[in-house]
């Protein structure tokens, strides 16, 4: 059970420290003084950077896997006001840091993707699943009326996920909610518009 805590604390701290400073500019001493390890304890939990690396992006997609449930499976709302609360909820929360920390998955594919295939793939897996989430939601509003049921729900899924990641951008660089405010805006007055 202690090996499984240990591990555990090692991965919480690490997901932090990655959340605010980025993978490679994050140190295996660092963490470990942070988590209140001891040095040698790294390569017990794990094999490489790379492997603790992957683990705190299961980590962040599983936490991460449940929200966007809490929102878009939430049968006590039709479905696009599933996806408005869970885009206002991001608003709010960015809000909330000062726009510091974003996407952790979408940080490290902006850092990573390019310098390492394993970690590319994974966070194209994690991307695609998110996509599905929203494109089930966007199904089940076509179904209910609030969508046209021509519109391909896969396409626009990812269009969601691919504007509110560049959004999620924008607004760290400009330090400002306004980028996620005006996406929120403009999807559901285009996009996401009721026929």
């Amino acid at each position: 059970m202690e090996k499984k805590d240990t591990r555990a604390e090692i991965i919480a701290r690490g997901t932090e420290m990655i959340s605010l400073q980025g993978y490679n500019a994050t140190g295996i001493d660092a963490i470990l003084k942070k988590a209140g390890v001891p040095k040698g304890s790294f390569y017990h939990y794990f094999g490489s950077k790379e492997d603790f690396g992957l683990a705190v992006i299961d980590h962040f997609a599983e936490r991460y896997d449940q929200r966007l449930d809490t929102f878009l499976k939430d049968d006590e709302v039709t479905p696009l006001s599933r996806v408005r609360n869970y885009l206002e909820s991001g608003l709010a929360r960015l809000t909330q840091n000062q726009c510091t920390k974003g996407c952790l998955i979408g940080n490290l594919g902006q850092e990573l993707a390019d310098q390492n295939e394993r970690f590319r793939a994974r966070l194209d897996e994690i991307f695609q699943s998110w996509k599905e989430c929203f494109a089930v939601c966007l199904r089940e509003a076509q179904s209910t009326g609030e969508l046209a049921a021509d519109m391909d729900a896969g396409v626009v899924a990812g269009f969601i996920l691919s504007g509110w990641e560049g959004a999620i951008l924008r607004s760290k660089v400009m330090r400002s909610p306004q980028p996620l405010q005006d996406f929120i805006d403009t999807i559901f007055a285009t996009v996401l518009k009721k026929p």
